[in-house]
């Protein structure tokens, strides 16, 4: 078998990455959730936050182990296509579709329970009926604050600053600077912006 490497430049990895239907049974595909799965383990049998972060350095996109921590139990189908900013922290049973693409900003917080979804199935019936599936990215900002058992949806972007209040479903992209609650998850006010006071 090829690779990692080899297999996340296979047509079925662009494919799943370009939003058309694809077949999540590709045999490229199911070899590369094997894999991570494999990976997984590791992170989530890690008898320290030390060697689950060193793990996790492993199988995510990009994460730096020297400043982010997540705790474990942790879930992901690809771990390739997660990548994370500097100081992310993430609580337990956190669970990352990454069918697309997964970027988190710098110093992002994210409660427990929490899941992102990159992988939709069709509205329409026949093409259901079938295996195919569909994705879109999932973008989070800087700064943001995701609330315990919180569901991102495929295709939205939460901006800079923004709180996304516990519980809340969130289908529509995020302004900065903005608290959003609720299912489906609207604005509930803009946050004012304060600079800590300096200490001596």
């Amino acid at each position: 078998m090829a690779d990692e490497t080899e297999l996340f430049e296979s047509d079925a990895v662009r494919r799943m990455k370009s939003g058309e239907v694809y077949d999540p049974y590709a045999k490229e595909l199911v070899e590369l959730r094997l894999r991570a799965r494999a990976k997984l383990a590791e992170v989530n049998r890690a008898e320290s936050g030390a060697d689950a972060m060193r793990a996790l350095k492993g199988l995510l996109g990009e994460f730096d182990a020297e400043s982010s921590y997540i705790e474990p139990p942790f879930r992901c189908d690809y771990g390739r296509l997660i990548k994370l900013g500097r100081a992310v922290y993430m609580n337990f049973d956190c669970v990352l579709l990454d069918c697309n693409e997964i970027s988190v900003g710098d110093e992002c917080k994210f409660g427990p329970g929490v899941h992102i979804y990159t992988v939709n199935h069709p509205l329409e019936p026949e093409l259901r009926r079938g295996r195919g599936e569909l994705t879109k990215p999932v973008r989070i900002g800087r700064n943001v604050w995701i609330g315990g058992r919180a569901v991102i949806l495929p295709g939205v972007s939460i901006g800079d600053d923004a709180v996304v209040a516990a519980a809340a479903v969130v289908s529509r992209d995020v302004p900065s600077g903005c608290l959003v609650a609720g299912n489906p998850a609207r604005i509930v006010r803009e946050l004012a912006h304060k600079v800590p006071a300096h200490r001596d």
